[in-house]
């Protein structure tokens, strides 16, 4: 299928309730970070290894472009990072598509940004192990933080690109194929946007707290690992904390 919407909003501005709004909606499945991450035989087979090996290459300085037909082949829409940092690229690529950007008060933004960056620590630790949580870092640490956000997770440089983000888009992609969206305003716009009739059930408001969000990401460890590999760092860490135990003790 044809990618029928494009999302330009950087992740963290509700872009998982917009995942499940636009499914809802009829535009799916919609691509995400989740989609990269969690494994979906039959739509995003190769995914997270083509996304770590683009990661890799722009590290090196190297040209590599994305195969945005293999990406999108089962798709209709996309958001979230990373692919919002390709917007341009994608409308060049798919000229009937429309583009959503989603937004959201700067200053809650970056709290929720610093609470996911922060939920990862455990992550880069098992990452040495792991090569499904090296990829996912790939994608985050070099795309994400190393790229878009200069190397820094803090505020005032952060919100900076963030607010300057949102108004390239403004900027740069016709008003008649943009729609600038906080899900805050529920269906309505969003639906006469597209086109398609207001559902009679509430927005999918899919407000994620810290913990959540660390569950999230265990959840992605516990998807990601074997049963064995678990059980050895399990063992392996036990026994590390049993000598410092004796040590202190």
């Amino acid at each position: 299928m044809a990618l029928q919407i494009i999302g330009a909003g950087f992740g963290r501005t509700g872009t998982v309730s917009m995942k499940a709004a636009l499914e809802q909606l009829g535009f799916g499945p919609c691509y995400h970070m989740r989609e990269i991450l969690k494994p979906r035989p039959g739509f995003n087979d190769g995914h997270l290894a083509a996304w770590s090996e683009h990661a890799r290459a722009r590290q090196a300085g190297r040209p590599h472009t994305l195969d945005w037909d293999f990406i999108f082949a089962r798709y209709a829409a996309c958001m979230d990072h990373p692919t919002c940092l390709y917007y341009e690229e994608l409308m060049e690529k798919y000229p009937d598509a429309k583009v959503i950007l989603t937004v959201r008060d700067p200053k809650r933004w970056f709290q929720s940004w610093q609470t996911l960056f922060e939920g990862l620590g455990f992550l880069r630790r098992l990452a040495p192990f792991v090569r499904r949580v090296r990829q996912g870092l790939d994608i985050v640490d070099v795309l994400i933080r190393d790229g878009e956000m200069g190397g820094r997770i803090e505020p005032e440089s952060n919100i900076a690109i963030f607010e300057r983000h949102n108004r390239e888009v403004v900027e740069r992609v016709p008003a008649d194929r943009l729609l600038v969206f906080d899900v805050r305003q529920g269906w309505e716009p969003l639906c006469a946007f597209l086109g398609v009739d207001v559902p009679d059930t509430p927005f999918p408001h899919l407000n994620e707290s810290k913990g959540s969000i660390r569950a999230r990401l265990l959840q992605f460890w516990l998807e990601t690992t074997s049963p064995r590999a678990r059980a050895t760092l399990a063992v392996g860490s036990a026994a590390i904390l049993a000598f410092v135990l004796t040590r202190v003790f």
